[in-house]
């Protein structure tokens, strides 16, 4: 790099800080003490008149809870939907509420059970019973297991699978089953030279059983 390439780097790099810790609504007192740099040196990062040693970035991407690869991207940590405002959840909760009621409903109906029986097999009074599936009343979590549990529905069929809330589950899902992965196998999805051969595992995954098996006979044509 020429010397202008690295004042230009550092300058990008400045942006890509500042923009992290705003999203995060980080002062830069925060971030100086959580890298253990003083605020007037992380001011001078942030104007890109200095520039961050590696362990440093690294600090700070754990405490701002964001990939390292950010400090390395085009966009901006502000560039992402912002996050839900209390309003928001609220109304957000409210819609779920009835949501779940006419899942119970559903569910209820799936059973061809009566809310009489429902009733008398939860302790859950009739009129409570309606007003769940109305959505006029919420359901606790015990009361709903209860009435799931008679039904023969689990919980985890009720969870939020569309909404931002559902959203953010499934990614936590996902990063917790990659990382119950054993090393070896993270280490090669990690690889992008290996990106063919899972994109090819993902085809054979979806074929049929004669479709595979028509492909093995193939390749072992092809071998023999």
């Amino acid at each position: 790099m020429t010397n202008a390439q690295i004042t230009i780097r550092e300058k990008k790099l400045g942006l890509l800080i500042r923009d992290a810790r705003v999203a995060e609504r980080r002062s830069i007192k925060e971030c100086a003490d959580a890298i253990g740099v003083k605020s007037g040196l992380f001011r001078a990062y942030e104007e890109g008149r200095r520039a961050p040693s590696l362990p440093e970035l690294e600090a700070l991407a754990f405490f701002l809870k964001i990939p390292i690869a950010q400090f390395w991207g085009t966009e901006t940590v502000s560039d992402t939907p912002a996050p839900l405002e209390p309003e928001d959840i609220t109304r957000l909760i409210a819609l779920r509420h009835r949501m779940i009621g006419a899942l119970i409903r559903q569910e209820r109906t799936n059973a061809n059970m009566s809310i009489r029986h429902l009733s008398a097999e939860t302790g859950i009074s009739q009129p409570r019973l309606k007003a769940y599936e109305l959505g006029e009343k919420i359901v606790s979590v015990p009361e709903l297991e209860s009435i799931l549990v008679v039904m023969g529905s689990r919980v985890e069929t009720f969870f939020d699978q569309s909404g931002p809330v559902g959203e953010w589950m499934s990614g936590q899902q996902a990063m917790q089953k990659f990382t119950d992965l054993p090393a070896e196998i993270k280490d090669f999805v990690c690889q992008p030279v290996n990106r063919p051969y899972l994109e090819l595992a993902m085809k054979l995954s979806s074929m049929s059983r004669d479709k595979l098996r028509s492909v093995a006979e193939g390749l072992l044509d092809i071998t023999l």
